[in-house]
């Protein structure tokens, strides 16, 4: 309601709120929506940036708004380049939810748990839509947050009988394979991670290719997820020139991809167009998702944790 103080919701009621069961559905929705490029669906500018040049890192303003769906948000993110070993959190976020006919804010929540489920969300979606049936080796580069996010999501989804996971550090891997709920195996090289396996996430800090194509199994699907800036990479020519290359904003992917820019690679279609039915997906083939995130997931996934406090908050 106009007038009333917004709500805050810290990171721990955030996470209680929101699971991927209610997620999911709601971003395939709006994946398609989006790719629909109806202007009474989603209202996205590709992400504002401002380089925060002392700090090594930007700040990234994504307003939405879904006109049909009563939805108007905005994220702040911070988002860095660390070296190896630091402590710092490579992403920081905040969500803003507002009344789009009054323009009060409803609701300020964390955004660090909507950006790591969202994003990890939108990966297994990728998955589920490219890999090949019968998938059974997963391989996660990088044991950060996102990592965490996206092996909770993929083995929720799926019955993958190995986890493969590299670190940039022995440490970090292993800390990593005591912190998850499930079996995973600690890998030296990012080679021995890859090799065979069917599907490969990356989700690492890294400015310069780690991910070869000529470790990459034929047919297998890689959700690219790190490297947001245009000269930043995980993945290298030969990997995106042979592979069928989707993303969740096919605008987004050619502005602020390095992998997609340095490579020269295209974009075949995002991954509304094939949930949409406008484009095919290749599952024969080797896939790539590129990961850059949108305004819509985090304004749907704003609107369902904010629902979800109503109700709540109605029985209390």
């Amino acid at each position: 309601m106009a007038g009333s103080p917004p709500v805050i919701i810290w990171g721990r009621e955030v996470e209680n709120l929101l699971h991927y069961r209610d997620l999911i559905p709601r971003l395939e929705e709006a994946l398609g929506k989006f790719s629909r490029r109806d202007s009474a669906e989603v209202i996205q500018p590709v992400r504002t940036t401002v380089p925060l040049q002392r700090h090594s890192g930007f700040l990234g303003l994504m307003p939405t708004y879904m006109e049909n769906d009563g939805v108007l948000s905005t994220k702040f993110v911070c988002f860095y380049k660390r070296e190896a070993g630091s402590t710092l959190p490579a992403v920081q976020a905040t969500v803003v939810l507002l009344d789009p006919e009054y323009g009060n804010v409803k609701a300020v929540m964390d955004g660090e748990v909507i950006t790591g489920m969202r994003t990890a969300a939108v990966s297994a979606i990728s998955a589920k839509l490219l890999m090949r049936p019968g998938a059974e080796v997963l391989a996660i580069l990088g044991t950060g947050k996102q990592a965490l996010s996206h092996y909770n999501v993929f083995t929720e989804m799926f019955s993958f009988k190995e986890v493969r996971v590299w670190s940039r550090t022995k440490e970090g891997a292993e800390r990593f394979v005591h912190s998850v709920s499930g079996a995973a195996t600690v890998c030296g090289s990012v080679e021995e991670a890859v090799r065979g396996a069917d599907v490969i996430v990356t989700v690492t800090r890294c400015t310069e290719p780690v991910l070869y194509g000529q470790w990459v199994k034929p047919g297998a699907h890689v959700a690219a997820v790190g490297a947001c800036r245009p000269d930043w990479r995980e993945l290298d020519d030969v990997l995106m020139k042979e592979a069928v290359v989707y993303a969740d904003s096919r605008e987004g992917a050619i502005s602020e991809s390095g992998d997609v820019i340095l490579s020269g690679a295209e974009v075949f279609a995002e991954l509304g167009d094939v949930i949409n039915g406008t484009k095919p997906a290749h599952r024969e083939k080797t896939t790539v998702f590129k990961s850059l995130g949108m305004g819509v997931e985090d304004a749907v996934s704003a609107k369902l944790v904010f629902d979800q406090w109503e109700a709540k908050a109605s029985k209390l």
